[in-house]
């Protein structure tokens, strides 16, 4: 039997603000268990919480920039639950008036681009977090998260691979960081994937029971998760057994997910909503500032680039990756007067070379000004295209700009047309047997010819003039 996989990604977007959803504690990752935590975040009786404004400010941008309808009045719900973690034993959340719906991402997987539909995105505050290696025999509880706020932002289950949700989960992720409301730091949690994974017979319309893989923080654990739980459901139905609707983890050391607890239905919580917290209404003014406030997106800044410096559409999506990355192009390009050539070495040379050194473009040794002084000169014709990638590996290596590194290591490139003369004849005369092939027809004598002009020249000769002199000489 054929099967078709189904999925939908709910992912948790923590929310860049300097305190919490409900209370002026400190959202700074890293302090010691319990300090940064209030009356407030632990449910004290007489403790009120009180909506922090950026937060609703930060939710506004994201709605914006997934051209989605922005719900003007918004209700804060109590989610029922016990869990140790969770000192209040309610979450609040939304769910009958979420902050955001009715969105859309566009995906690109290899060539084919995919819109997914977003279904809603709405606030809630975090819990805290169960430490299972501090204390010996026992659990530990940290607050320090609780009360941090979130934007879960909820996809239409329209992902057929794991490599749909891959992508999907990147292009979020790159959203809310060049949105500057999330800092993206899946180590820290900042940005966590629950993965509904169900699979079906082809052709058929109904959707499959569907289990929840939780808290996958890095985006090749989601890939191994979801193929992992693709695979389980599929043998286990075809041999005669049946999938059990519940919320399941994975383990990134033998990549199999396990059966964490039987998955629940919104009815299971109590929903009802926050008797401390009033309706917000966002009015016109919260939106048009929010508007204002807005950067250029991706997809506005490819299109821009594609016809400001003649880049390919694959270009423009790689630069506009991320807001450093199109940063660093576009001085490149300004800088340089060459936005064709910046792109081919930025996802180029300059791409291995971090990825090699393990190096993000932030960690770059080659500033955007000092790549555009070599793209000018690789432009200009003062370097090939080999010198030119011997200047750029000297200047990974040192402080020194594209211009000093050729004056130093005597890398400009030959273009005078008497002296590139001079060393094909040399070669013609030298190499009487090979221009005898070429003349009968043997086109790979000429590229011999050409090579050995090279070599005479140190690689230093202009490539195009060269071939250009040969053939005139050759007749």
């Amino acid at each position: 039997m054929s099967w078709e996989t189904v999925i939908g990604l709910e992912i948790h977007v923590q929310l860049n603000t300097n305190s919490k959803i409900f209370s002026g504690a400190s959202t700074a990752f890293g302090a010691d268990a319990n300090t940064h935590t209030c009356v407030v975040d632990l449910g004290f009786p007489g403790a009120l919480p009180v909506l922090n404004r950026a937060v609703v400010e930060k939710a506004l941008k994201l709605g914006l920039a997934l051209n989605a309808t922005i719900n003007r009045k918004n209700v804060f719900d109590r989610k029922n639950y016990f869990y140790p973690d969770l000192p209040k034993a309610y979450q609040i959340s939304q769910l009958a008036y979420p902050i955001i719906e009715f969105g859309q991402l566009d995906i690109v997987v290899g060539e084919n681009v995919k819109t997914i539909n977003v279904t809603r995105a709405h606030m809630e505050e975090d819990a805290g977090k169960s430490i299972h290696d501090a204390v010996p025999n026992a659990t530990g509880i940290d607050l320090n998260r609780t009360g941090t706020p979130l934007l879960e932002v909820v996809s239409e289950p329209e992902m057929r691979s794991a490599a749909e949700a891959v992508a999907y989960a990147k292009a979020l992720h790159s959203l809310v960081t060049w949105l500057d409301i999330c800092d993206g730091n899946m180590a820290e949690g900042s940005f966590r994937v629950d993965a509904n994974v169900s699979v079906r017979p082809v052709g058929q319309e109904e959707f499959g029971t569907r289990c929840e893989i939780k808290n996958l923080n890095s985006f090749r654990f989601l890939e191994q998760a979801i193929n992992y739980e693709i695979e389980r459901q599929i043998e286990l139905i075809e041999d005669g057994g049946k999938v059990i609707q519940e919320t399941r983890l994975f383990n990134p050391d033998t990549g199999e997910t396990r059966a964490m607890r039987s998955k629940e239905d919104a009815h299971d919580y109590r929903y009802f909503p926050d008797p401390d917290l009033m309706p917000i209404i966002i009015s016109d003014e919260m939106l048009n500032q929010a508007k204002a406030e807005m950067p250029e997106l991706p997809k506005q800044m490819a299109g821009r680039f594609i016809e400001e410096y003649g880049i390919t559409d694959y270009d423009a999506r790689v630069l506009t990756a991320t807001r450093i990355q199109a940063a660093f192009f576009e001085q490149t390009a300004k800088e340089s007067g060459a936005g064709k050539l910046s792109a081919n070495w930025i996802n180029g040379e300059l791409a291995a070379a971090l990825n090699k050194n393990g190096l993000s473009l932030e960690e770059s040794p080659i500033s955007s000004t000092r790549m555009a002084g070599l793209v000018k000169k690789i432009a200009d014709g003062t370097l090939s295209g080999k010198l030119a990638k011997k200047a750029f590996e000297a200047m990974w290596e040192s402080d020194l700009s594209a211009e000093e590194i050729i004056a130093r290591d005597g890398l400009q490139q030959v273009t005078d047309t008497g002296a590139i003369e001079k060393m094909v004849e040399e070669v013609l005369s030298a190499n009487a047997k090979t221009v005898e092939e070429y003349r009968s027809g043997k086109e790979k004598a000429f590229n011999a010819l050409v090579g050995q002009v090279m070599k005479a020249s140190r690689g230093k000769a202009n490539p195009q003039q060269v071939q250009e002199i040969l053939k005139a000489k050759l007749g």
